[in-house]
């Protein structure tokens, strides 16, 4: 199974069965008269979300669907049967554009939310419609209305309450195994994640969030440089985001690495950078206790940042039970203040959906500019954004 958060396929509802044309026959019935039915309805097509699913793949390879055109209509007054709909599935977390007018058709956030994106034709009038008292014998009937025909893109972003980001080897599969019941690659190798993990942490009983880690982020990524810029997008839909930080690294300075993934994410979605985001130095049992809180402390001002710090070492598991606690308690007031302050969520759902029209537009630009430099060079290399599946949604 491979794993596709971006499709492209084709609509076409059915068409309207046409009305009938007929007269009544009947032996021994002096007066006959007209009794044509009426046809049938086209069948719609529908999307629906399931939250089973967590792949596009399966639209990867089939990209055509028709619903079945209505059933004419027959004598004796009886209707065309109308077309069953067809109803597609995709997973949790799916939006629906349309590839022409790139209208935002649907925003499928929940399990079996519904959308119905063509509709189906009407069915035509048979000529029974048509009699009057000066035309008895009427010949006139209408056909079916064609259906509804559409190009749509379905674009897949994770559900999240926590995003992870941070440049490759920082330690954010690490985390997300220590905190949660995910499972993802880990290795001493930069760029061991290639898709997007999700993990439910459980806090306490009744208390829990979701966490998604993304492939690592490296300088340039906002021009389509590494992985990173393919799953950024499934950041939009976070409420807030880790950037997790190697405290002492192998080469190059932390500070300058914060600097570096900040710089791509304003330069991926200002309004993606908007989002609240918290410093959490990695790693910090490969020092002394105080020899880590003092490097922390140094890179925090050289950074002038005020937001919150947390150190942890997510191998020994160091921290990471205050950090999980510190999350579950600031998503629970960002839902309380959205809940009590009208004009606060509002804010909230603007930023939201800036980001999400900002990540869409950065990514069909970056799509395009490859197409471009493929058509250049005359490479004619598949560019599907497909890999094994590593999605872990486990509690």
């Amino acid at each position: 199974m491979q794993f596709v958060d971006e499709a492209t396929i084709d609509v076409h509802a059915g068409k309207g069965g046409d009305g009938c044309l007929s007269f009544r026959r009947e032996k021994y019935v002096e007066f006959g008269g007209p009794d044509g039915g009426d046809g049938g309805a086209g069948g719609h097509v529908f999307v629906r979300a399931d939250s089973n699913l967590n792949t596009l793949v399966d639209y990867r390879y089939e990209r055509i669907f028709k619903a079945r055109n209505g059933e004419p209509g027959k004598g004796r007054q009886m209707t065309g049967k109308s077309a069953d709909h067809v109803v597609l599935t995709v997973p949790v977390g799916t939006t629906i554009i349309d590839v022409d007018t790139d209208e935002v058709l649907a925003d499928l956030t929940g399990d079996g939310d519904q959308a119905m994106v063509v509709r189906g034709g009407r069915g035509g009038l048979g000529n029974v419609h048509f009699k009057s008292s000066t035309n008895q014998a009427p010949r006139k009937t209408t056909k079916g209305t064609p259906g509804e025909s559409r190009r749509l893109r379905l674009e897949l972003k994770v559900l999240a309450d926590v995003g992870l980001l941070g440049m490759p080897n920082a330690g954010k599969s690490t985390l997300i195994r220590s905190i949660s019941a995910a499972k993802p690659k880990v290795a001493d190798y930069p760029f061991t994640t290639l898709v997007p993990n999700l993990g439910v942490v459980k806090v306490d009983r009744y208390r829990s969030f979701v966490v998604a880690d993304i492939p690592g982020l490296i300088e340039g990524a906002a021009e389509g440089a590494g992985l990173g810029i393919r799953f950024l997008k499934h950041l939009a839909r976070t409420r807030l985001l880790l950037h997790v930080v190697d405290i002492a690294p192998m080469d190059g300075d932390p500070a300058d690495h914060v600097d570096a993934i900040a710089d791509e994410l304003d330069r991926f979605s200002p309004a993606l950078a908007e989002q609240e985001r918290w410093l959490v130095f990695n790693k910090i049992d490969l020092m002394a206790d105080d020899e880590a809180r003092e490097r922390a402390d140094a890179i925090v001002e050289e950074l002038g940042w005020e937001g919150p710090v947390h150190l942890i070492s997510a191998a020994a598991g160091v921290g990471c039970e205050e950090l999980v606690y510190a999350l579950m308690n600031a998503l629970e007031d960002r839902r309380r203040l959205e809940e009590e302050d009208p004009e606060y969520a509002a804010g909230q759902r603007e930023l939201r959906s800036r980001l999400e029209q900002e990540a869409r537009e950065r990514v069909q630009e970056i799509k395009q500019e490859n197409r471009r430099r493929r058509d250049d060079n005359n490479d004619d290399d598949d560019d599907d954004d497909d890999h094994d599946v590593e999605i872990v949604y486990e509690q």
